[in-house]
């Protein structure tokens, strides 16, 4: 099913593929609430917290702002962006106009990052392999797909950068994801994926493929750019192992959702809430031997 609708207003109550408005998105459209990748996150590290935001979402920040200005370059789609003819932020008129711009769901970027992001979106579309994965001919951006877990009833959702048509590179599917970042050296990904948790964000994302049935075993490709000249562009796909553990923490998430959901109790770090942590110290610490 794919749907066009505007934001006001917009509820999910069918699972499928939606064409809507970032916004509408992320205000969770699912009567009752529904578990994204980066809320199974928040999930999992603190309950308390991630039911919270949800429910007080906190405002982009710069970094937000720039990365939704570079999808917005590099897919031809998304969010209007603000620019401002400013050298800093440091002046009132630059002040009111970003504010004007954030009031109206757009992201506000200083003249000088929206050149930068200008180039970013450049190199990745310079890049023979990214350009062919966010080929408008063969697919579409920024698509947000509902569906519910067949084992807790749990509803779902993910937002794609990018869904590819059929027919597309062959028998498999092969679903892009546009980030930025510092560096994009293997080893550099190897932490980003390990602490910004984007293993989680590849179960979200085949699994929503596979639930909508486009594709039994769909391939998942990070597309990571540098912020910085002469921004270099690295693909990566991640291994079996980091597979099975983005796979192994999004079932703990729909869990733990669907628990207190039912329970009403969405607890902080301990469980139960009156629990005393017994606290040790970490290994580095432990064999120090000067104080």
């Amino acid at each position: 099913m794919t749907a066009v609708a505007e934001a006001a207003a917009f509820t999910v109550t069918e699972p499928g593929v939606y064409d809507i408005p970032e916004d509408a998105y992320h205000r969770d459209p699912v009567p009752g609430g529904s578990l994204s990748a980066s809320g199974a996150k928040k999930l999992l590290a603190c309950p308390a917290r991630f039911d919270w935001q949800r429910r007080n979402p906190p405002p982009p920040s710069p970094a937000m702002e720039f990365g939704t200005a570079v999808h917005t370059l590099v897919l031809g789609q998304g969010a209007r962006i603000a620019v401002v003819d400013a050298r800093s932020w440091q002046t009132q008129a630059a002040q009111e106009a970003g504010e004007q711009a954030r009031a109206e769901g757009r992201p506000a970027l200083l003249a000088a990052d929206y050149l930068k992001a200008q180039a970013i979106a450049d190199a990745v579309l310079a890049h023979p392999v990214a350009a062919r994965l966010f080929d408008p001919a063969h697919g579409d951006a920024e698509r947000s797909i509902f569906w519910t877990d067949e084992m807790t009833g749990v509803w779902l959702r993910s937002r794609l950068d990018w869904l590819p048509r059929r027919p597309g590179w062959g028998r498999r599917m092969v679903v892009g994801d546009l980030k930025t970042c510092v560096s994009a050296s293997k080893a550099a990904i190897s932490r980003a994926v390990a602490n910004f948790g984007y293993h989680v964000q590849g179960a979200f994302y085949t699994e929503a493929v596979r639930a909508m049935g486009l594709d039994d075993d769909p391939a998942f490709v990070f597309v990571f750019a540098e912020k910085e000249p002469p921004y270099p562009v690295t693909l990566a796909q991640l291994d079996d192992d980091a597979l099975a553990a983005g796979h192994a923490a999004m079932r703990r998430a729909i869990e733990r959702f669907r628990d207190c959901t039912e329970s009403g109790i969405w607890p902080a770090y301990s469980v139960p809430a009156d629990a005393i942590e017994t606290i040790s110290l970490p290994r580095w610490a432990a064999a120090e031997e000067d104080w």
